[in-house]
């Protein structure tokens, strides 16, 4: 476990250093590892300690983009834009959830899903605000391409910092062992006293609001949105995916799995570009299928082989 997190504080300072000796490539590559780590540790919360199979990444995510990119419209400063979103993601689903927590299983995840198209089609149609299939224009941040990636980078590494944290806080709080009680059985959790309800909904705003605030900087970052590309069903089945490749309900399953999905992901568009997408999916799913535990697992498998051949040794008398 301590090597996981030298590595990963290795991993930390390579990102935070990109800016000054890293050229433009790799610090949009650290960008959106950045943001898809922030995504990934946020589904992490309902998705992966919680077990209620959401889809719903991308809604929240194009929620937070749009309401930032309208807050930056009306001329608010940028970080209280992100602010501004992140409270509007906050409370929106935390009504959305209310109402669709009540399901469970296979309707749960159906539901969640059609959350996305459901924004997508009220971004589509509502042209007086979003400006509809014709997409929005956000104010360019000023001070050039290299101020602007690093600017961003940073803003993206903020928001990963703080959903991992977050997943350290649940992992080792009251709140992380009631959502894993819900888990194993919600019916005997809400008998032994958890309240479910309220925990289930906190599980769901979290993840909501990791993803909004990353919408609002990827907003701000591209400086255009159009509704396809904010609520995009890609986008909801890559986040999972990644959270399970590394290993769901782990702290550090979600940035491993995010690291190795990308890694796979640009590899094969550079040399497969009419095919990368089938191919990364034959991957994955082989991955998923032979590691459902994700790849963190490996090493627990390692470290459990040992001790069972030393159990079935038999001391010599």
């Amino acid at each position: 476990m301590r090597t996981r997190y030298v590595l990963l504080a290795v991993g930390v300072a390579v990102l935070v250093l990109l800016p000054a000796y890293g050229g433009n490539y790799l610090v949009r590559f650290g960008t959106f590892l950045c943001m898809y780590a922030a995504l990934a540790l946020g589904w992490n919360v309902i998705g992966g300690v919680t077990g209620y199979p959401s889809f719903a990444t991308a809604a929240f995510f194009g929620a937070g983009a749009y309401a930032g990119a309208l807050l930056q419209v009306a001329h608010t400063p940028m970080p209280l834009a992100w602010a501004g979103a992140v409270v509007f993601v906050a409370a929106a689903s935390a009504v959305v959830g209310i109402m669709i927590l009540r399901l469970r299983g296979h309707y749960f995840a159906v539901g969640s899903i059609a959350l996305v198209e459901v924004a997508r089609l009220v971004a589509s149609s509502w042209s007086d605000l979003t400006g509809g299939g014709m997409g929005l224009n956000v104010p360019i941040l000023p001070g050039g391409p290299e101020y602007a990636g690093m600017v961003f980078l940073y803003s993206m590494f903020a928001v990963a910092a703080a959903a991992f944290a977050a997943g350290l806080w649940i992992e080792h709080g009251k709140l992380g062992f009631a959502l894993r009680c819900i888990q194993q059985n919600e019916d005997a959790a809400d008998m032994v006293g958890v309240n479910t309800t309220a925990c289930k909904i906190a599980a769901f705003v979290l993840s909501a609001v990791f993803a909004g605030a990353t919408g609002a900087v990827y907003a701000s970052w591209t400086a255009y949105l159009d509704p396809s590309d904010a609520f995009s069903i890609l986008l909801t089945l890559k986040v999972p995916v990644m959270a399970m490749l590394g290993g769901a309900g782990t702290v550090l399953g979600p940035i491993v799995g995010v690291v190795v999905f990308q890694a796979m992901e640009e590899l094969l568009w550079s040399n497969f570009l009419e095919m990368h997408h089938a191919i990364l999916g034959l991957m994955i799913v082989g991955l998923i299928f032979f590691l459902p535990g994700g790849l963190l697992s490996l090493g627990a498998h390692r470290r459990r082989a040992p001790a069972r051949a030393t159990s079935r040794e038999v001391p010599a008398e």
